[in-house]
């Protein structure tokens, strides 16, 4: 694995899974990996989980780190090539991510949807240009359209809890108060049907994710009905993609203690943080059948093997 940005980078993905798990056993076996290894964390947004569970990962692997909210505390960048920079832009994206890997032996990067221009969001504007000039390893941290370190968690706390081999996962959108990107659902839906799982996506009409990600999942647009025998209902906002960035204010879609009954006795899940009784109820969260503590646990250890697979292939 050089780089860990998609499903696509990783070679073996239950491989990828049992490590997490195995990491999660026993958090400081390979402590002296990464002894004299340096990881850059650069945030363009907000963070908790991701910011602190991958700062932790590479402590258990005896990794230094160094982090930076790009945002607020570094030059104002420039994309262009060619770009005569006498306007407001200070520094090139060229020279940062070329100065960045000199100091450090692998990135990672957040970055989010800016959610006006389709194109520019799903071409991974940010992303792409780490990736194009940096000589060291990249790990998305959460991009315009995917979190993969997030979907990695996900499927870790999911082979935990299943008791089937092919379970039933249900990924229900649920309103939100303002316009939030398609990254943690798009994710969700590619890593969950490359695992093999039988996958249901409910949402109202005008909400259909792309299908680079939905493809071979079962979209239905009654949310009672989508959780008929569910295993698992992972609930999630996200914005339009057709009508890009629109949003659907419908209360209905709220997760609630009547609708979790229609499942098969369903774990329920949600990557945090969440709008309480706005994506789901308290008494939803906080049921004995959530599994949003244990998802949250599980993103230093999703991170813990990524970082130590890029490791060991260096």
């Amino acid at each position: 694995m050089k780089n860990f940005t998609s499903l696509k980078d990783v070679d073996k993905l239950e491989k990828l899974i049992q490590s997490g798990l195995s990491l999660k056993e026993n958090p400081l076996e390979h402590i002296s990996l990464g002894k004299g290894k340096t990881l850059g964390l650069i945030f363009f947004n907000a963070s908790l989980r991701t910011r602190l569970s991958t700062q932790k990962a590479a402590q258990n692997l005896g990794m230094q780190t160094l982090v930076m909210n790009f945002d607020n505390d570094g030059w104002k960048l420039e994309f262009e090539d060619g770009a005569t920079m006498n306007g407001n832009t200070q520094e090139h994206i060229k020279d940062a991510v070329q100065v960045l890997g000199q100091y450090c032996d692998i990135i990672g990067i957040r970055s989010f949807a800016g959610l006006k221009n389709l194109k520019e969001d799903y071409q991974e504007k940010m992303l792409s240009h780490f990736i194009n000039e940096s000589k060291v390893p990249i790990v998305s941290l959460e991009s315009a359209i995917r979190h993969p370190l997030q979907s990695l968690a996900d499927l870790m706390t999911i082979n935990e809890f299943k008791e089937n081999e092919k379970p039933k996962v249900v990924l229900s959108w649920a309103p939100h108060p303002k316009a939030l990107p398609q990254a943690v659902a798009n994710s969700f839906a590619e890593w969950a049907l490359g695992a093999g799982f039988d996958l249901t996506i409910t949402h109202p009409k005008g909400l259909e994710l792309s299908k680079e990600f939905t493809t071979g999942a079962t979209i239905e647009y009654d949310q009672e009905k989508a959780l008929e025998d569910a295993d698992f209902v992972y609930v999630k906002n996200w914005s339009a993609f057709d009508n890009y960035g629109a949003i659907i204010q419908d209360d209905n879609w709220t997760m609630t203690e009547e609708k979790m009954e229609l499942t098969n006795n369903a774990s329920f899940m949600h990557c945090l943080p969440i709008r309480r009784n706005v994506v789901a109820t308290d008494e939803v969260i906080e049921n004995e059948k959530s599994l949003v503590l244990e998802q949250a646990n599980n993103r230093t250890y999703a991170a813990q093997a990524v970082l130590k697979t890029i490791l060991e292939n260096e």
